[in-house]
């Protein structure tokens, strides 16, 4: 399961690389300052004690970069929304201990369910390395930020048997809200199109997160959590971009 977005991504990147391969001689157009809008999906595996929470991890989000047109220097933010289906920990402890709860019909309440849910939010700075002779905006992208990293395990009722046990104020009690400052740096490939037509990004991201549990007590362990945490997600992302050029003699915008 956690090595199945390889073999999606991996096929995908290279019939985009050989794509991107015919766009090379157009003529050049992508010049001056660019504003661009990012939108990214990816897949990654958590390690550290985030790998021991939760399985693949899914990912979507977005963000801004300003890249100078001398030295591609890259300036921006991005944010990015963390959700999966895999959660290894048994929050519900003594509430299920044959491996079910009971929910207000005094049935078993087979359609609970765990998820994983999260974020990401931070800057980064970083260059585009070009060795092009044909397209000085694109190549080796590498980025390095850092921003606050955040996850939780959400609990989802089961929607013919609800279980107040868990509801409201008593799920703070075991959904295990975790937070703290994360650095994240990005390797792979940018593609400015000289044409403006083709514009992705696609690499290797990775997160360490220093984190800690938010919640004053977990109900299941019947204790407080004030354990410092090592949480790490290595992931492959995919992006498309929307480049904005700002010429430097005009002061027009072209995209």
């Amino acid at each position: 399961m956690q090595n199945k977005f390889i073999y999606i991504f991996l096929p995908l990147f290279s019939l985009i690389i050989c794509k991107s391969n015919s766009y090379a001689q157009d003529e050049r157009q992508n010049l001056g300052n660019i504003v661009a809008l990012n939108f990214q999906f990816g897949a990654g595996i958590p390690g550290g004690d985030l790998g021991d929470r939760f399985g693949t991890t899914l990912s979507m989000g977005t963000g801004m970069d300003f890249i100078t047109e001398k030295n591609n220097f890259i300036f921006g933010w991005k944010g990015d929304f963390y959700f999966g289906n895999t959660v290894k920990e048994n929050i519900l402890g003594e509430l299920a201990p044959e491996g079910f709860i009971f929910g207000n019909s005094l049935s078993a309440a087979t359609e609970l369910r765990r998820a994983q849910r999260g974020f990401y939010l931070g800057a980064h700075v970083g260059k585009i390395f070009s060795f092009s002779s044909t397209n000085a905006r694109s190549g080796l992208r590498v980025t390095l930020g850092a921003g606050l990293l955040q996850h939780k395990i959400r609990l989802q009722q089961d929607p013919a048997n609800f279980v107040n046990q868990i509801a409201g104020d008593y799920a703070k009690g075991y959904d295990r809200l975790t937070n703290g400052l994360a650095l994240r740096q990005f390797v792979g490939y940018q593609l400015l199109g000289n044409n403006k037509l083709v514009n992705f990004t696609i690499g290797l991201e990775f997160i360490q997160g220093f984190t800690q549990n938010r919640r004053s007590f977990n109900f299941d362990e019947m204790r407080a959590d004030t354990d410092s945490r090592l949480d790490l997600l290595i992931g492959l992302k995919m992006g498309w971009t929307l480049p904005f050029y700002v010429g430097e003699s005009t002061g027009e915008i072209y995209y």
